[in-house]
């Protein structure tokens, strides 16, 4: 994968397969601390600790559909590749939080990527599920909820194209008023 957005798409992706209701991602840039940090919370069905430890091999899945499950080792590699590291904190019935953290200005750190474009796929794509997006940097941040999104677009369907104008939109002033572009 060629972009961080990739890969938090992914990773919602399984939480979706786990059964999540709502679901959290939260981007927090901190140059000045040479940090980036993307966690990914989720209510579904949770691991227990050995599959969780079993998680980020790229031979173990849980999925009878395929053989490999890549997509928590690729990000596991990502962070790796940029002195960095993914946790992975998890309970049965409890859900699962996902932390990647990466030296920010390591040459080999991905680019954060297309965000505004991963957004609108998730919420589209998913609109009976309460997803909420946060990316902080350098102590400004962005919020967008998707019930907040429903109640506003309330008689329409997300995928209304005004409605998918506004959300673009809202993404790329909300995502430029604290210094990142989508």
């Amino acid at each position: 994968m060629e972009d961080l957005s990739l890969h938090i798409l992914d990773l919602v992706e399984n939480a979706i397969a786990a059964k999540a209701q709502k679901i959290e991602i939260w981007i927090r840039e901190e140059p000045d601390e040479d940090r980036l940090i993307v966690e990914i919370r989720d209510d579904g069905i949770g691991m227990d600790e050995e599959v969780r430890q079993k998680a980020i091999d790229p031979f173990f899945t849980t999925r009878s559909s395929r053989r490999v499950g890549l997509g928590l080792s690729l990000m596991a590699q990502a962070a790796q590749d940029a002195e960095g590291r993914l946790t992975i904190e998890s309970e049965p019935g409890k859900g699962t939080k996902v932390t990647a953290t990466f030296r920010y200005h390591h040459i080999d750190r991905k680019p954060l990527g297309q965000m505004i474009e991963t957004m609108t796929t998730l919420l589209l794509g998913n609109p009976e599920l309460m997803i909420t997006y946060t990316h902080e940097k350098e102590g400004r941040s962005y919020l967008l909820d998707s019930q907040a999104l429903k109640e506003r677009f309330e008689h329409r369907p997300l995928t209304d194209p005004e409605v998918i104008h506004w959300l673009k939109k809202n993404l790329k002033e909300g995502l430029a008023q604290i210094g990142v572009q989508g």
